[in-house]
């Protein structure tokens, strides 16, 4: 098995690192792009979980197990897929170096990535490990780190920064939902598929080479289409609980899976008309 010189982070907790910390590649604010000490105009906490994949054969590896190629540059969204093309864990691929790819996963999953790409791994010459990092999400402000686009608005990830979130929790669902981008373990479980999620306009490229699940995520998008998508309700009253039915003109068309004050994520059937009028538990909604 081929090992890396490098060793894994110390734990980080919205706090610069320390020189000699060991933390490879952690973007830093630059002086003069918008950051300044420790204050930015919109700014919140990320929980996250990282892995590396770093070696001679980290990025041909990881194109061969991802839905999109690694990035020359900067980052891109993909998945890792089982053979039937159900979510294992969504990912955040950033090009940290030449040979050294971080995979930045929802904070439940970094286990389960690093176990699958290591087991899968074979003769393949790069290590699989997790890292420890915090990650800051920053708005309007021109900085230097991981471009993310789960938000619908510019936004930067930062990692390891000494930052004072200025948004609290549900004012970056509030933007997740509004930017109608699905969440392990609300939006993606077993049950959907990703082009259901919308995930196959953002994180699957169709001109790459093979990868687990590709055939079946071919299929359904060039022969088939799917009976349900995910989309953005406008709601009435409290927020409605997950697994709550959506339902259109006596019938049960749907259900919630993320919801905020006034607005909710839901599977709805793709037959329900735009702008319809619908219940979700005794509530009004509307197709947003």
């Amino acid at each position: 098995m081929w090992v890396s010189p490098g060793a894994s982070s110390p734990n980080l907790c919205c706090r610069a690192a320390e020189p000699g910390s060991g933390v490879s590649g952690a973007p830093t604010p630059q002086p003069g792009s918008g950051y300044a000490g420790n204050q930015v105009a919109r700014a919140a906490c990320r929980a996250r979980s990282y892995v590396r994949v770093q070696g001679p054969d980290a990025v041909d590896y990881l194109n061969r197990m991802l839905s999109n190629d690694v990035p020359e540059h900067g980052s891109v969204d993909a998945l890792l897929l089982t053979a039937k093309a159900r979510v294992i864990a969504p990912v955040l691929v950033w090009r940290r170096g030449g040979d050294d790819v971080l995979l930045l996963t929802e904070p439940e999953l970094g286990d389960v990535l690093r176990t699958q790409l290591a087991r899968m791994r074979f003769a393949a010459k790069c290590e699989v490990e997790t890292e420890e990092h915090t990650s800051m999400i920053v708005f309007a402000a021109e900085v230097d780190g991981i471009p993310n686009r789960d938000y619908g608005v510019e936004a930067t990830e930062l990692l390891d920064v000494e930052l004072e979130p200025t948004l609290v929790d549900d004012e970056l669902e509030r933007l997740r939902i509004e930017a109608v981008t699905p969440r392990f373990g609300r939006e993606i479980d077993d049950r959907v598929l990703p082009a259901e999620a919308g995930l196959d306009e953002r994180a699957v490229s169709f001109t790459k080479g093979c990868y687990p699940g590709q055939e079946p995520i071919a299929r359904q998008h060039y022969r088939g289409k799917v009976n349900r998508r995910l989309r953005v309700l406008e709601i009435e009253g409290n927020p409605p609980a997950a697994e709550t039915p959506v339902v259109y003109e006596g019938k049960e068309v749907g259900r919630i899976t993320s919801s905020v004050s006034g607005l909710a994520l839901a599977y709805v059937r793709v037959s329900v008309p735009d702008g319809a009028a619908l219940s979700v538990g005794g509530a009004i909604a509307r197709l947003h």
